[in-house]
Order: C-alpha cells, then structure tokens, then sequence
C-alpha cells in the first residue's frame, strides 16, 4: 500500500485542482446513488404495451423528399 493515505494525497494536489477531485468524489457518490435508485425501481416490460399504433404506411416515403428520390 502506498505511503499516504488519500487525505495527505489531496492535500499535496495544487489547490487549482483540488476542487477537480472534490467534483469526481460528488460525481461518483452521485453515481452510486442512481444505481441504488435504479435497483429499487426496475423497469417493467410492456408497459405501454397497447398504447401505441404505428401507421400502415410507416415505411412509405414522404412527399416532402419525392423529388430526392
């Protein structure tokens, strides 16, 4: 293991960039409480199943790209 632990560390790291690791530690923090969100709340399949209805002409080209085509 290294020498210094990581509070001696950051304090070494040139005040400039101090604030550079403070936003890494509050973004990986921030992660870590989406994912623990996200196991709480999984997605349900098929959940608008029904809702929605896509055109028959779906696939047919547009008339505003006729003279592209």
């Amino acid at each position: 293991m290294d020498q210094f632990n990581i509070f001696e560390k950051i304090k070494m790291i040139p005040v400039a960039y101090q604030q550079e690791v403070e936003d890494f530690i509050d973004f990986i923090l921030q992660k870590k409480v989406n994912k623990k969100d996200e196991g709480n709340n999984p997605r349900k399949l098929g959940l608008l199943k029904g809702k929605m209805k896509m055109s028959d002409d779906f696939n047919a080209p547009l008339d505003d790209f006729k003279e592209y085509m």
